[in-house]
């Protein structure tokens, strides 16, 4: 049977949508998006509109393929349950049984019964998921870690993650070392709180240690971690290991004590600051990138601009500007001084503004360097990303997945502009 699989949100999700791709072909089953027997939705909730555009894919693909088999799974169908219940799915998943895939797809098509399965329960064992190959990007992803304990006062992925948890340190290192072989140059760690991993006394500084004992493997990015968890250990390790790529994604989310503290994080901008002096001590040309929540209820004009004069003072490569959306079941939800929706996005216009102009700024120091260039995507030209996550376009059509040494000639749109050395 012909299967086709939509994912929306984070790498997390991209990961297990390659496990469940992976598990199908294995099983005789074909991927065809033309001509579909079988779809698969990978939700995402992590905004109101992460919701919505989750439904209307279901919807989408409902209309368009009538006959075809159906499955829905992850957050928003975790999250939003009843929703889903009336859009005539044929097998509805959360977060869990993913693994399971084959087996709930061949038992559905032998009782011809609905399917669903969504699981409350917060603690729960890590899925145990390992992949050999990803087709759907030339970068592999791993996914190493799941679950939250944070409870930030604007997030529902705690409640539809469940606690944290771990890989297994070995099954990682094995995972690594078969993606390896398959010739991906760039590794990619993630997770849904990616520097929380421990597994077996290891932690991630340890896994990332050891990962980059593989000797073909050029280089290894994570995919976003708490600045409270770059340590001592991390940052000796940031120094010495030139494998780790020189970019890092460490959430903000407000530039003022006083939001901060209202959405329950776990440091104030003293802290943060100080940390980002001392990464930059060993890394001076890091690329940071953030994310940052607009309008989060209490926010005021006054604590708005002190985010700005944060951002700016910090000086990050880019920010990843989100409008604070009302999840059911969070803190912030229930608050009072709701900031209006006009005015959030208003905001979060001025703010992306300033994120222009802190990127072009970063971009334009690498004009005239010499670079490695990782490429991603070949068409009529080719485009690419360097170690420090600043993408790259080039006239020439070059084979994928290969690093190839770039001058860097300009600056365009969101891009480096160069030629191959």
């Amino acid at each position: 049977m012909n299967f086709y699989i939509h994912t929306l949100g984070c790498k997390v999700n991209a990961y297990e949508s390659e496990i469940m791709k992976e598990l199908l072909l294995k099983n005789g089953f074909k991927y065809n998006e033309e001509n579909p027997e079988i779809i698969i939705i990978n939700t995402c909730t992590v905004t109101n509109m992460a919701d919505n555009k989750s439904k209307k894919m279901v919807r989408h693909f409902k209309k368009n393929f009538p006959n075809a088999l159906l499955v829905v799974c992850g957050c928003s169908s975790q999250n939003k349950e009843s929703d889903y219940e009336n859009l005539d799915i044929d097998i509805l998943l959360g977060n869990q049984k993913k693994s399971e895939i084959v087996e709930i797809i061949k038992n559905y098509l032998k009782d011809n019964n609905k399917y669903q399965y969504i699981n409350q329960n917060r603690n729960l064992p890590f899925e145990d998921m390992q992949i050999k190959k990803f087709t759907t990007h030339t970068r592999a992803y791993v996914k190493i870690e799941d679950g939250c304990d944070n409870f930030c006062s604007y997030c529902v992925i705690p409640y539809v993650r469940g606690s944290i948890r771990s890989k297994d340190f070995n099954t990682t290192l094995n995972e690594v070392h078969e993606l390896v072989l398959n010739n991906h140059q760039e590794i990619v760690l993630t997770g849904i709180h990616t520097g929380a991993y421990f597994n077996s006394n290891h932690d991630l500084t340890e896994l990332i240690h050891e990962i980059s004992k593989e000797p073909n493997l050029k280089k290894i990015r994570i995919s976003s971690i708490e600045i409270t968890e770059i340590n001592d250990k991390f940052l000796n390790e940031l120094k010495n290991n030139n494998k780790i790529c020189n970019h890092l994604h460490i959430p903000l989310q407000a530039g003022s004590d006083e939001i901060l503290k209202i959405m329950n994080r776990k440091y104030d901008l003293k802290e943060f600051k100080r940390i980002v002096n001392k990464i930059r001590e060993v890394r001076p040309d890091i690329a940071l990138t953030t994310d940052i929540i607009v309008g989060h209820p209490y926010e005021t004009e006054e604590l708005f601009l002190k985010t700005i004069e944060t951002a700016k003072e910090i000086g990050f490569a880019k920010i990843h500007v989100f409008p604070f959306s009302k999840r059911d079941k969070t803190k912030a939800a229930l608050m009072t001084n709701q900031v209006d929706e006009e005015e959030k996005k208003m905001r979060s216009k001025r703010l992306i503004e300033v994120s222009n102009e802190l990127e072009k700024a970063y971009y334009q120091k690498f004009i005239n360097q010499v670079l490695d260039v990782l490429i991603l995507n070949s068409k009529e030209k080719s485009v690419g990303i360097t170690d420090n996550y600043l993408k790259v376009k080039l006239n020439e059509k070059l084979e994928n997945n290969q690093i190839v040494k770039v001058l860097v000639t300009g600056f365009d749109n969101g891009f480096l502009i160069g030629k191959v050395a």
